[in-house]
């Protein structure tokens, strides 16, 4: 199958397009700077494409000859975020019709079981875009992927930075919150299997094995880094002041960081367990602690075809890995 691959040079993206290879697909690799792929261990091994979804001729051209479009762009940063995502989604939706493509994969984050009004902007925004592909003639598959345990993964790192960087966990009331957090290796290994049988039309809940509250998992993570790392609970704590505080600390793109402290206040847990049954069933998940074990060993390689997914690769951001000495 010829894939095209959107967010290529993207966290998942980078990790997806080595499995896409394994499993015998043709895959096209497209970002809005295409020498970007130079960097990545697999970058000769596919085809290149520019496509920038506010740019409607690139997203044509980039899918016009793709069997399936695996969807991966998400806009994380300031300003008219919502409009442009909704707008990209339209783009692709348009594309995929002319072409005659096959099916749509997204990936998507959790949809709190709650009023839409009360959902964040950047989770709203993720719901939209659904809703524009789902309502599309091509099929789409979306999956909607809890906190990602990975080396590289955002939301780790920023776990990771926390941790080490504030000899006290200091944790506000919101953060008894439930979190189910997932493998980067099970995320990546689902949106193949999205891939294979008759395309599908419906959003599937994405979560690991153990749920547990934000303050539970920093807990367990500070325990398998060897960090001593006493929990004090902080009684008022706005989250938009949090996410601020932990942006400077962490070094990680703050518009990002405040976006993923605000989902905290939530519960971001499945609600159904479909995907098990339907996409790869009978498959066991990576544990939670097996998850962590290896998304801190280091530079895996993640982003080559013989590399552990759960690890580092060369071609991540300046900010990922550990800040110990």
């Amino acid at each position: 199958m010829r894939v095209l691959v959107t967010g290529a040079t993207g966290y998942v993206g980078s990790r997806l397009v080595p499995a896409l290879l394994r499993a015998g697909h043709d895959v096209v690799a497209a970002a809005r700077d295409p020498q970007r792929l130079d960097g990545f261990a697999w970058g000769d091994q596919v085809e290149r494409v520019y496509l920038d979804v506010e740019d409607t001729v690139s997203v044509h051209l980039a899918v016009r000859r793709a069997d399936a479009v695996v969807y991966l762009v998400h806009s994380m940063g300031a300003g008219e975020f919502v409009k442009r995502d909704r707008e990209g989604a339209e783009s692709v939706v348009a594309a995929c019709s002319y072409a005659g493509t096959d099916r749509v994969v997204y990936l998507s984050g959790l949809v709190p079981d709650e009023p839409r009004d009360r959902l964040s902007d950047h989770l709203s925004s993720r719901l939209d875009v659904e809703e524009v592909l789902l309502e599309g003639p091509t099929p789409a598959t979306v999956l909607r992927a809890s906190m990602v345990i990975g080396g590289g993964s955002m939301s780790f790192e920023v776990l990771r930075r926390v941790s080490e960087r504030l000899p006290v966990a200091t944790i506000p009331r919101w953060m008894d919150s439930r979190i189910q957090p997932v493998a980067v290796e099970d995320v990546v290994r689902l949106l193949v299997a999205a891939l294979e049988g008759e395309p599908r039309n419906r959003a599937y809940d994405v979560g690991g094995d153990e749920v547990l509250t934000y303050r539970e998992l920093i807990a367990r993570f500070t325990e398998i880094a060897g960090l001593h790392r006493p929990q004090v609970p902080i009684p008022v704590a706005p989250a938009p002041l949090v996410g601020e505080a932990v942006g400077l600390l962490t070094g990680v793109p703050r518009a990002t960081v405040k976006a993923l402290v605000k989902s905290l206040t939530h519960d971001m847990v499945c609600l159904e367990d479909d995907v098990r049954r339907d996409l790869d069933p009978g498959t066991p998940y990576l544990s939670l602690d097996e998850a962590v074990r290896r998304s801190l060993a280091g530079d895996t390689a993640a982003t080559s075809i013989d590399g552990d997914v759960q690890g580092q690769a060369a071609s991540d951001p300046a900010w990922v890995g550990s800040t110990l000495a």
